[in-house]
């Protein structure tokens, strides 16, 4: 048997109106899920929700829901909603990211970078937790990369204001760190709940990513187009997690290509994610069962 099946499960994904998030959502949508897609603009979301259903055929069933992950604010007013709309929540996919050429602060006066990238997840997580246990068994599911390598949590310099490094590449690298090591906090903290947690390594994707940051990067993310995968082979491991009965129990790993590798040794030290748990909820002010 290939796959556990997402038939007429709930699931909710953020980062869906292009790239691998898209992709991925069209996937799932084809399978039978029932999808709620976070989208920042409302336009957007229309129009990848009408892909998305397209997809699905004429039973599909696709949600918009309005956020700016950046600001903490609208990501608990994401979680308020969500949690008013579905009596029950199957899967969770984070998958939105986001990458800053320059050091710029969002209105709680967080860097960016870390808030939209590891922040974000961690309070909508959290958030969600509740809904995700009485729904279980249920899956979580986070975009990570192989950018992490080389990366330590900076927990000297937490708001990167020394070390924004090489056009936001250093930070980016230590925000998909941090996905990893959420990832594997997150998961024992679910033993025994019927949850679990994967993050995974798209690969290098063809698509948007990157193109906010001015005409060099977005040329140099030209350059790299013959040389990256498809948005649908991007998003495979993608909807492998969510649906496969080959990881259905399985928790805390690092994927890449449908496979469980070890990541970086950064990502593999428990203690630095105990910490890094600690400090991500005294930034949003939540607490998690420990």
């Amino acid at each position: 048997m290939e796959s556990a099946g997402v038939h007429g499960q709930q699931l909710l994904i953020t980062g869906a109106t292009s790239g691998i998030g898209l992709a991925a959502a069209e996937a799932l949508a084809a399978r039978g899920a029932r999808l709620a897609m976070v989208a920042r603009s409302a336009s957007r979301g229309r129009d990848a929700a009408a892909r998305i259903t397209a997809a699905g055929g004429s039973g599909a069933r696709v949600d918009v829901l309005e956020a700016d992950l950046s600001s903490l604010a609208s990501v608990r007013r994401l979680a308020a909603e969500v949690l008013d709309r579905y009596a029950r929540l199957d899967v969770l996919v984070n998958n939105a990211g986001a990458m800053f050429a320059t050091r710029q602060l969002t209105e709680d006066g967080i860097e960016a970078t870390w808030a939209v990238n590891h922040l974000a997840p961690f309070l909508l997580t959290t958030l969600l937790l509740d809904r995700l246990e009485a729904s279980a068994p249920a899956r979580i599911v986070t975009t990570a990369s192989d950018a992490h390598k080389g990366a330590q949590i900076p927990f000297d310099d937490f708001g990167a204001q020394r070390s924004y490094r090489a056009r936001g590449f250093g930070r980016y690298g230590e925000s998909k760190l941090a996905n990893i090591l959420f990832t594997a906090e997150l998961a024992r903290r679910l033993t025994g709940t019927g949850v679990t947690a994967t993050c995974f390594h798209p690969g290098l994707v063809a698509s948007g990513f990157n193109r906010n940051n001015g005409w060099l990067l977005s040329a140099a993310m030209t350059m790299l187009r013959p040389f990256s995968r498809t948005a649908e082979k991007g998003a495979d491991t993608l909807v492998w997690l969510v649906e496969s009965s080959e990881v259905a129990g399985q928790s805390g790993g690092y994927y890449v290509d449908r496979r469980q590798v070890d990541p970086s040794a950064a990502a593999r030290d428990l203690e630095v994610a105990r910490r890094l748990w600690q400090l991500s909820e005294e930034q949003v002010g939540v607490s998690a069962p420990a």
